[in-house]
């Protein structure tokens, strides 16, 4: 199966979004420069090919933009391709997608979402090689304590702070029985 890329403007700069048939493999967040962008691209997916983005792959780049830009926009209906990914990070992937544009959750709430009470680090780090940055939002997952955590994206925690102000998160945790969607994940 091919896999295909497009680079695309936003207020952070030029970010990415890689997709084949099964939906969206990737998204990138920008680096320090167009062709930086381009080329960590091409390293977590090298036979990736440069296209035209269509279907599933311009509906999340609209709504990355829209996102980017300080509006809210909900991301959790894109399609992902999560074929060959461990069933956990998949569960973890899917609970931070119930974290509502603007708010935040904890590592441990979503390890508790995700079936795994208690595995807050596992959490973490399944959540540190999340590769859809922004449609599985990440940044919106912080630490017991209020504090960030990590991020592994180019500018580190600086990027996560910055992402969390453009959606203005007040901190607050939003990932509870009566505010988080329930998805069925594929294949469990």
């Amino acid at each position: 199966m091919s896999d295909f890329f497009a680079l695309f403007s936003t207020a952070i700069g030029p970010c990415g979004i890689i997709w084949n048939a099964r939906g969206i493999a990737g998204v990138q967040l920008p680096e320090a420069s167009e062709p930086l962008t381009r080329r960590r691209i091409l390293c977590r997916f090298p036979r990736a090919k440069e296209a035209e983005p269509a279907g599933e792959a311009r509906r999340a780049i609209a709504g990355i933009i829209t996102s980017l830009s300080g509006k809210p926009c909900d991301l959790s209906s894109i399609v992902l391709d999560m074929e060959g990914m461990p069933l956990f990070r998949r569960r973890v992937y899917e609970a931070a997608r119930g974290i509502a544009w603007g708010a935040t959750a904890t590592y441990g709430a979503i390890a508790e979402r995700a079936g795994a009470a208690g595995a807050a680090r596992a959490a973490g780090q399944a959540l540190a090689h999340n590769p859809f940055a922004l449609i599985v939002p990440c940044h919106r997952v912080l630490g017991a304590k209020g504090q960030p955590g990590g991020f592994s994206a180019h500018g580190g925690i600086e990027t996560k702070r910055r992402l969390l102000m453009i959606e203005g998160a007040g901190g607050h945790s939003a990932l509870s029985s009566s505010t988080a969607r329930s998805r069925p994940i594929p294949g469990l």
